[in-house]
């Protein structure tokens, strides 16, 4: 089909393709979504068992293990990570990178069902194993509560207020409360009386769990109705509790709770996780999106509805925003299409200025077009506006227009050969539109590998290869339909003599540029040896500078956002873990520049941005988020976090981490270090960490297993307490009521079910003497008998408080990170320490393994280019067959390896790093170059068919090329400036921009002098 001449002459068509790409555009682009990150599933799930009294070593051994082994029964189980301590055990379960979110259901039910059937095999006293399947939900707001007098009960109300209205938005998917303290109905007993008394502990457990039991008292038939019997007795109020009789019935006088015991509500004694916003106690608000909803209008709609809550709210309670990704979202997506409509902008005025007005204004259309109907399908495909879709568009940009380049340059020759527009624009159209078809599907082929990857990168970074793949075939087709139609209506035929004779090809190619190309092209064709010597110079000499270029795997996000984690010595109490991270955020509310701090102790806070990782269940644990003004204040105060905790506070261990935009792992240098025995692991450990210690530039080194911990240990005597009628449990039991708290029942307030636990008051167990003095009640003697009756000593030993297993095996993982206040990179740490500690020698049974950044990039790279060598093969035959020869696809390819030369020398010049992005970048670079290439060897083949002699038709193909090549490559340069202050596509552009540069001179003067040496053409000197 003549499509060129179609839509000239069928005006209305044209007319109505163009409105439907135009307005269509508008709309669509209006409906989109907007999110931060592509949205991307965390194959991640947590299994949480409770083992109370247990050591962490049974710990593993009775619960972690036998859960380890039905969950690897599963086939998709990629990894299982465990931490066992001291009566708790943490599983995180890892699937498979090639599951989506609808496969997981299914998934997570299965997991749940293993474990289910493995619960009753598990020892008496292990409670029933959480699975939190929701662990990778990401809380896109999250809010600090504070409230200055309010109690904690009175912020939870209102929290919990909150939380069952915003759940009702539409746009929210859940909403998640933290840092609340669970609140317990504590009954403290008097030691000394109730010895006194001789009343027995288990009589006092025994009447509170079943006076407020609820049980069924049945209903007894009236006449025609059924009346149910409800009888009272239950505790009405937490006072009610003193008045309940604890004294014996055949007892002569009446023994009340309240005589021996005062009862009253507190929060536990030991928290799980304490919350602070600005220095003051806090609870956390963690919104979540419904999936496929626009994030900043769902934003909008949480805004509006606290704003109508806002009757409810207390005075003196206040709501802070910890993040907000809405407003990051829209800053940038604003930012991003800002980015786009200066590239747009760029790329028109470079058309206006080196093609003409009307030319100009006619690609120029054309791209706007192009762009606003790939809105379009974006809108059809549910491809959101994000990080990676408005980069895949950015990225699109140069190349959307080559095609129309083409089309317009050949339409302005055909007219100065004296042919009529039409006839022109038909004829370029018919020569060129199935090689350009094949050149912008090997363009789009290169990218392949991205979007049809099986793994998490292909899920995270796809919608930059359906981007690609929809704008530049949306270019090709515009180019060979509405880029005819509108020059019609720019371009005037010429009104000389049709019958002159045809202006040969020196004629049309006039000017400076053309001249001073003819010469550089005759030089490189008559100095062949030359020519190819110089690649060669510049090959290796680029391979060389590529070892100075800093490699990163993905940059920081420029979220003005740090992190800090701090870590006490191993069995600290979390309260004097929150006490010092209370310490440190009051010191950074008083920097300049510190927009607000939030911490969280005991764990991480939620999940609010999907490459954070929280951490699991530690008191020794504390996490300080910190919010500076702007971005560039972000080092200074880094570095002032650093020195005070240096200096203030020398025992901690820490770590200063910025936002990632990229996989986020626990470190950047983890060297894992897998065995049977603890002390040798923990040896191996100490040898990794000296080599780390040595580097000097190395910080936050450190291992997994952390110190091991103090721990009393009674000695139990097992033949005296038999003749006492004591057991074991009794001890156990009279050592937990008297120093931790037992709890013996459950009292009922509302909604609410709080524990009832007994302990001694604080002043009977403030010392470790305090053991000495204990008295265990023996049923046979029906009396108190001292403790140290049955127990011979109390000694002091050590134990591993954390057994952290990978894979079903023990294994102990050395971190460190890279001052990332200075220029040094993790890739640079792990070259200097890795030789030094593969090094190590390792015992029979004993192995170590590489994670942290380099494992992720090594995943990343191997998904990447496990798919790569077929997308290769496929745009290598497509070259083939567009030529039907082999010669033509070898000559084209050989100059691809050659783009490294600029993306080399543009690295080093600039500063930039490579990594995973960059990696796309140079991807894409191939497909230019490719492309480029196709146009060039299509017009040799043209020449050649039209009779003209083989060195002619190359060297009046290679300058008839100059415009339309230069003009793309320039086009596309240029509409990179944008994206180089761009964290996350800085490198990108900077591999683009210099590896298009030295591609197009590849082009115009290395692929040509290649051609005839292949082909066997001879220089000749003079043309005719």
């Amino acid at each position: 089909m003549d499509f060129a001449r179609y839509f000239i002459q069928y005006r209305t068509s044209s007319w109505l393709f163009a409105a439907i790409l135009l307005l269509g555009g508008v709309v669509s682009y209006l409906g989109l979504g907007r999110l931060e990150d592509p949205q991307f599933t965390l194959k991640q799930a947590l299994v949480i068992t409770q083992y109370p009294g247990a050591s962490p070593t049974q710990v593993e051994e009775e619960v972690t293990y036998p859960l380890e082994n039905v969950i690897q029964q599963l086939p998709y189980v990629k990894h299982v990570t465990s931490v066992s301590t001291a009566g708790l055990s943490q599983l995180m379960v890892e699937m498979h990178d090639t599951y989506r979110a609808k496969e997981l259901k299914q998934i997570w039910d299965e997991l749940r069902h293993k474990i289910t059937d493995l619960q009753p095999q598990l020892p008496p006293g292990v409670k029933t194993p959480q699975v939190k399947d929701d662990f990778g939900d990401v809380y896109g707001i999250l809010y600090a509560v504070t409230g200055d007098g309010f109690s904690d009960d009175e912020l939870r109300d209102y929290v919990d207020f909150l939380r069952r209205e915003l759940v009702l938005v539409p746009s929210v998917g859940k909403v998640a409360v933290g840092g609340v303290q669970q609140e317990q109905v504590i009954v403290e007993i008097s030691r000394p009386r109730l010895t006194a008394l001789g009343i027995a502990p288990q009589t006092l457990a025994a009447l509170l769990q079943s006076q407020n039991m609820v049980a069924n008292a049945g209903s007894i038939k009236v006449g025609p109705d059924r009346l149910r019997i409800y009888p009272t007795g239950e505790f009405q109020s937490v006072s009610e509790l003193e008045s309940l009789i604890i004294s014996s019935p055949d007892s002569k006088e009446l023994i009340y709770l309240g005589d021996v015991a005062r009862v009253y509500r507190e929060n536990a004694e030991t928290p799980a996780q304490l919350l602070r916003f600005g220095g003051e106690n806090a609870l956390t608000l963690g919104v979540s999106f419904s999936r496929g909803v626009n994030v900043v209008e769902a934003g909008e709609q949480i805004r509006q509805r606290l704003t109508e809550l806002e009757y409810n709210r207390p005075l003196g309670i206040e709501l802070h925003t910890i993040y907000n990704q809405p407003d990051e979202v829209a800053q940038s997506v604003s930012g991003f299409i800002i980015n786009l409509a200066e590239a747009v902008l760029i790329v028109i005025v470079v058309l206006l200025i080196f093609m003409g007005l009307r030319s100009g204004v006619l690609i120029g259309l054309i791209l706007l077009l192009t762009v606003l109907g790939t809105f379009i399908f974006m809108h059809a495909m549910q491809i959101e506006l994000q990080r990676v879709s408005l980069g895949a568009l950015i990225i699109a940009l140069g190349m959307l227009v080559d095609n129309a380049i083409v089309i317009t340059e050949g339409i302005l020759i055909g007219m100065q050969r004296r042919l009529k527009l039409t006839d022109a624009a038909s004829l370029i159209v018919k020569q060129t539109q199935w090689p350009l078809l094949g050149a912008t599907v090997i363009a789009i082929a290169a990218f392949a590998p991205i979007g049809l990857s099986s793994d998490a990168t292909g899920e995270f970074a796809g919608s930059l290869f359906w981007v690609l793949l929809v704008s530049l075939l949306l270019s090709w087709v515009t180019a060979i339909t509405l880029t005819p139609f509108f020059a019609s209506m720019l371009f005037k035929d010429s009104k000389q003599d049709n019958s002159a004779s045809e202006q040969n090809d020196t004629a049309l190619y006039q000017g400076v540029i053309f001249t001073l190309y003819r010469k550089l092209l005759t030089a490189a064709l008559r100095y062949r040896a030359l020519t190819y010597g110089l690649t060669v110079v510049l090959l290796v000499s680029a391979v060389l500078g590529f070892s100075k270029v800093k490699q990163v795997f993905f940059p920081p996000s420029n979220t003005p956002i740090f992190l800090v984690d701090l870590w006490q010595p191993e069995g600290t109490d979390i309260r004097q873990s929150a006490e010092d991270a209370v310490q440190l955020m009051n010191y950074l509310l008083a920097q300049p520049g510190v927009s607000h701090v939030t911490s969280t102790s005991g764990r991480g806070a939620e999940r609010f941005m999907l490459t954070y990782q929280p951490e699991k269940n530690f008191s020794a644990y504390s996490q300080l988020i910190v919010r500076a003004d702007s971005l560039a204040q972000l080092p200074g105060i880094m570095q002032q976090t650093r020195d005070y905790i240096s200096g203030q506070l020398p025992r901690l261990q820490y770590k200063l981490l910025r936002l990632e935009v990229g996989p986020s792992t626990p470190a950047k240098i983890e060297a894992r270090f897998s065995g049977a025995d603890p002390d040798v692991l923990r040896n191996l450990a100490a040898q990794a960490k000296a080599i780390l210690q040595a580097d000097g530039r190395a910080v936050s080194i450190r291992d997994n297993w952390r110190e091991r911990t103090k721990v009393i240990r009674p000695h139990f005597n097992e033949a005296m307490a038999r003749r006492a009628g004591i057991s074991k449990q009794d001890i156990d039991d009279v050592l937990l009521t008297a120093m931790a708290g037992r709890t013996v029942g459950i009292y009922r307030d509302g909604t609410h079910l709080l524990p009832i636990v007994a302990r001694s008051p604080l002043a009977e167990r403030d010392n470790l003497d305090a053991l000495y003095d204990l008295q265990v009640y023996s049923n046979k003697l029906q009396r108190y008998v001292p403790i140290t009756q049955v127990v011979t000593g109390f000694d002091l030993v050590w134990e591993d408080a954390q057994i952290q297993r990978r894979d079903r095996k023990r294994t102990v993982t050395v971190m460190a990170d890279h001052d990332n206040l200075t220029d040094d990179t993790a890739a640079a740490l792990l070259a200097r320490v890795k030789v030094d500690i593969e090094a190590i020698s390792l015992p029979t049974g004993y192995f170590l393994n590489w994670g942290g950044e380099f494992e992720a990039q090594q995943k990343a790279q191997s998904a990447l280019f496990s798919s790569l060598p077929l997308g290769y093969l496929f745009m290598f035959i497509i070259t083939v067959l567009l030529f039907n020869s082999l010669r033509s696809a070898l000559v084209i390819w050989a100059c691809v390896p050659l783009a490294i030369i600029g993306v080399s020398f543009g690295l080093v010049l600039l500063g930039a790093p490579f990594g995973f992005i960059a990696l796309l970048g140079f991807l894409s670079l191939s497909g230019m170059l490719v492309k480029n290439c196709i146009v060039l060897v299509e017009q040799i083949n043209l020449e050649l068919s039209e009779g003209k002699a083989a060195f002619n038709a190359v060297f009046d193909s290679a300058v008839s090329r100059v415009r339309p090549v230069s003009m793309a490559a320039i086009t596309t340069i240029l509409g990179m400036i944008p994206l180089l202050g761009d964290v996350f596509f800085a490198s990108l552009a900077v591999v683009i921009m210099f590896g298009l540069g030295f591609a197009t001179v590849l082009t115009l003067v290395f692929m040509p002098v290649l051609y005839c040496s292949v082909f066997n053409i001879k220089t000749i000197t003079t043309k005719d």
